[in-house]
């Protein structure tokens, strides 16, 4: 007999399988998270035991050592003096390691800088008594997060990457070991590591120690609020647009970065290997210039040129380094795409001024099209896969609040894409210009030629340079450190740090002075270049700063890494020499 089902019937079956499916789909994802969270919970767990352990170490040690235990950071901020002291036995390695574990463990309770202990540096320090003093013989150093240690997650707060040991140490922490180095902790990061925010939703939110309410930067964040706060001498990071300038600005202390494979990149964790356009480089932060200096130095060895052969055998030179002859300084207070704040603006003039007192002489120099360097050289390049990689490193994560932004732009499809440029263009035609840049690059055909535009740019850049007879260039930073809650809206102000990687220019910044209340009152009239919807949030972003940290920026041709620091050095001198008289 033939059963007819009738019409209604046969609706409310497709409608009650299509909602049962819905209600699975939505169940497995809470499942999905219910156990995510459960991994970060552990993780987390994971990180309170192994700073216990690092209390643990720090007892031993102090039970070991005859020396006191208590020690004056003050007295101890210049790398090479400290080396030296322990050299000479003056002080032992064994007292500087617990001085600093005591710090960064005082450190991270109050600003989340430490993601992880490596108990190895136990081992580590036993092992120095048997080997030749090299230059960095018992030196306590922080790594940053993605920076690979033997038997430790390199997570870039994804959660793709958790409960996924490292087999070897990379290459710049082989050679750190060499030197007689002893790396003591790792530090806290951004998700992805593609933003200037300190933010994951494994380890949480790293705070500046110079004020709670702001952010301490990234990428290599944890890594400036551990130096700043005393828990550190010398840090390593990664800079791709800024992330170790830009850090170290907002935290007062000193960063470089080198020309890109200068030093040995292998064996480091990222997110996107594929970008081209756009250099990363490792480079340290430090309190003072001579500590990079002296770091550059010793990383620049035999070891590594044998254990990377792809890094040119280039040695520190020294003699660059120390030259004291006058210098032709090329110097610019805006870049033609970013206004800076005013009290940016001011620390460059005032700087300029010192440099000029001093003898030396400064050039004014534009910088050549950087609208569109920023927008159909960097952006494109940066996602010329239409944010893809991005996206798929997060599929199955919880996003971080301050990638939200990021997330909902890259992610957004093309139609809705134009549809917003369309009513934004009136308003906000830097913003269009933006949104569009995230569009990416259309096939292999287009993305050669985009390559070949990048390297037109740089060449454009380095004969404007040449023009102008400049020997090094001052320029902005960003800053002052950002209200915590705007970097994730604000990664276009990164104008002034990421055209140097896209040059693969050495730069570095120096603190220079700090936010006065004259620069907050001329706050309040900053409008920008067009006053749109990016200037009204930077000006959030930097308002209330009074008293935080100002840095300028130093900047020299490729592989002229000496010649930068030299250059950052005389700032740092001229400054300091200003606060004493």
């Amino acid at each position: 007999m033939k059963i007819e089902v009738h019409k209604s019937v046969k609706i409310e079956i497709i409608c009650i399988i299509f909602i049962s499916i819905v209600l699975s789909l939505n169940l497995m994802r809470w499942l999905e998270i219910r156990n995510y969270h459960q991994t970060i919970l552990r993780v987390r767990s994971r990180r309170e035991e192994s700073l216990k352990n690092m209390e643990k170490v720090m007892d031993g040690i102090k039970t070991m050592d005859t020396f006191q235990t208590k020690i004056d950071h003050e007295h101890l901020l210049t790398l090479r003096d400290l080396q030296k002291s322990i050299k000479i036995s003056d002080v032992s390695a064994s007292y500087i390691l617990h001085a600093y574990m005591e710090k960064a463990l005082e450190a991270t309770k109050k600003f989340n800088c430490i993601t992880d202990f490596l108990p190895e540096c136990q081992t580590r320090l036993s092992e120095l008594q048997d080997e030749p003093k090299g230059p960095l013989y018992g030196i306590p150093i922080s790594i940053k997060e993605n920076i690979n240690c033997k038997g430790h997650d390199s997570t870039c707060g994804l959660r793709k990457f958790i409960n996924k040991p490292i087999d070897e140490d990379c290459v710049i922490v082989q050679v750190l070991k060499i030197q007689g180095a002893i790396p003591f902790v790792k530090t806290n990061v951004p998700q992805t590591l593609f933003s200037y925010e300190c933010s994951n939703p494994i380890y949480g939110q790293t705070i500046n120690p110079l004020n709670p309410k702001r952010t301490p930067g990234g990428s290599s964040g944890g890594e400036a609020a551990l130096i700043a706060a005393g828990g550190s001498i010398l840090g390593i990071g990664t800079d791709v647009g800024g992330s170790i300038r830009l850090p170290a600005a907002f935290c007062g202390i000193c960063g470089f970065k080198p020309t890109a494979n200068r030093l040995s990149k292998k064996g480091l964790s990222v997110n996107s290997t594929g970008q081209r356009t756009v250099e990363s480089s490792v480079g340290p932060l430090a309190r003072d210039v001579d500590s990079l200096a002296y770091c550059m130095k010793a990383l620049l060895c035999e070891d590594m040129f044998e254990l990377d052969p792809t890094v040119p055998p280039l040695p520190f030179n020294d003699m660059i380094y120390s030259d004291t002859k006058p210098m032709k300084i090329g110097y610019f207070e805006s870049d033609g795409y970013w206004i800076p704040s005013p009290s940016i603006k001011r620390a460059v003039l005032e700087t300029a001024q010192l440099l000029k007192d001093a003898g030396h002489t400064l050039i004014s120099f534009t910088p050549p099209k950087m609208f569109y360097a920023m927008n159909e050289v960097i952006f494109q390049g940066l996602l010329a896969d239409h944010g893809a990689s991005f996206l798929e490193s997060l599929q199955g994560d919880i996003i971080d609040p301050h990638l939200r932004t990021q997330v909902s732009t890259y992610a957004m499809p093309g139609v809705m894409k134009k549809l917003l440029c369309f009513f934004l263009k009136p308003f906000s035609p830097r913003v269009v210009a933006g949104i569009k840049a995230t569009g990416g690059i259309g096939s292999v055909k287009e993305l050669w030629k985009h390559h070949i535009a990048a390297m037109a740019y740089r060449d454009e850049y380095v004969n404007a340079w040449k023009r102008q007879n400049i020997e090094v260039l001052l320029c902005p930073s960003l800053g002052p450190a950002f209200n915590i809650g705007y970097a994730g809206e604000l990664s276009v102000a990164s104008s002034y740090m990421v055209i140097f990687n896209l040059l693969n220019f050495p730069a570095g910044v120096v603190p220079v002075t700090h936010v006065t209340e004259e620069d907050e009152k001329e706050l309040m009239n900053y409008t920008g270049f067009l006053n749109d919807i990016w200037d009204k949030t930077f000006k959030k972003a930097v308002a209330g700063g009074v008293d935080l940290p100002l840095a300028v920026q130093c900047v020299a041709l490729p592989w002229q890494d000496e010649l930068c620091l030299c250059f950052m050095k005389e700032v740092e001198r001229l400054v300091n020499l200003k606060k004493i008289t």
